[in-house]
């Protein structure tokens, strides 16, 4: 299917392919499912913490994806970095800059919850304008009105249905299984999967005393004696999640599973989570974690290498995109 791209078409712009310093792994599993070369690209920094970017090849007229997620303690350093890049690719007459997020940096800070509060998402989404990104495709957004911060394209993609193919492999009793929300604002994403496993839903009631913390105060729908499967877009430091899995054992449920697109584990999230009672934290590779491979029993990694393939090639064609994350999209 993609054998074609490093020979264009005369009416096609030709693709190229780079890496930030963030997730170098999943690029590189897309420059090969791809058939794509991932160089050419330099990024360095100078004594005093300055970023610094060069294309070590021509660029101009070409279509340019830029492979960047936006996360971890460096998070400021990558973000900088993504400008940096899509600034060096304007200036260097790139045809279009693509930046491919995975993890979008700052998503949380979406709208003000107290006053004096600023809303950072929305300013992340003009700085990526102003530098000279022209195409963003991004992974699960914490929110997915923070489309809405863009002037310019954006491609919503979702895990969610690479979640329901794994845990469909498991063979649960799906009479006997019910998805739970972790909150109210994930119900509509968690609807989602539970149609699509053919199992019950159920909603967890928090409240939010300060960041980094909840309380759930209740949860609405039936677990007790059920597997149930806690889905969300991602993990932080794990302390609400554990202390909802602990309020959810209480509460008599089964077996329990954690999903989550974006596995940040900041802090001793690791940890926590192998002493929860669960069976699997299944996350993806949006976010690297090099503590997942071999070092952890419970935590689980899925590609979404070939969603952000698939997608990427068909921005190239000019193909529909809706169909690129495991058959479903968020648009």
């Amino acid at each position: 299917m993609y054998e074609n791209l490093s020979k264009p078409t005369l009416y096609q712009k030709e693709i190229k392919l780079y890496s930030g310093t963030s997730n170098p792994e999943l690029s590189r599993s897309i420059a090969d499912i791809l058939h794509l070369e991932l160089q050419g690209l330099k990024i360095e920094k100078f004594a005093n913490g300055e970023i610094y970017a060069r294309f070590e090849e021509s660029v101009r007229g070409d279509e340019v994806f830029f492979v960047q997620s936006i996360v971890g303690n460096s998070i400021n350093d990558l973000l900088m970095e993504t400008l940096v890049v899509a600034d060096a690719a304007t200036r260097a007459s790139a045809e279009s800059f693509t930046a491919v997020l995975p993890h979008y940096g700052y998503a949380r800070q979406d709208r003000k919850a107290a006053a004096r509060e600023p809303i950072t998402a929305r300013l992340v989404a003009n700085l990526l304008e102003t530098s000279g990104v022209d195409r963003v495709i991004t992974l699960d957004l914490h929110s997915g009105q923070i489309q809405g911060f863009f002037d310019i394209p954006v491609t919503h993609l979702t895990a969610l249905y690479l979640f329901g193919d794994y845990f469909k492999e498991k063979g649960f009793d799906w009479a006997n299984t019910v998805v739970v929300s972790p909150d109210m604002g994930r119900a509509k994403v968690s609807k989602k999967l539970s149609d699509y496993l053919g199992c019950e839903l159920a909603i967890a009631h928090k409240s939010r005393p300060r960041h980094n913390s909840a309380e759930v105060m209740g949860i609405i729908g039936n677990i007790v004696g059920k597997t149930c499967i806690i889905n969300d877009d991602m993990i932080d430091t794990a302390g609400t999640l554990c202390g909802s899995i602990n309020k959810l054992k209480e509460m008599g449920a089964g077996d329990i599973y954690v999903s989550a697109t974006h596995g940040i584990f900041s802090g001793n999230a690791i940890e926590r989570l192998e002493s929860a009672p669960i069976r699997e934290c299944v996350v993806t590779d949006a976010v690297p974690c090099s503590a997942i491979n071999g070092h952890t029993s419970k935590i689980r990694q899925i590609s979404v290498a070939d969603s952000l393939a698939r997608c990427i090639y068909n921005v190239y064609t000019n193909n529909s995109v809706s169909e690129s994350a495991s058959g479903h999209s968020e648009m």
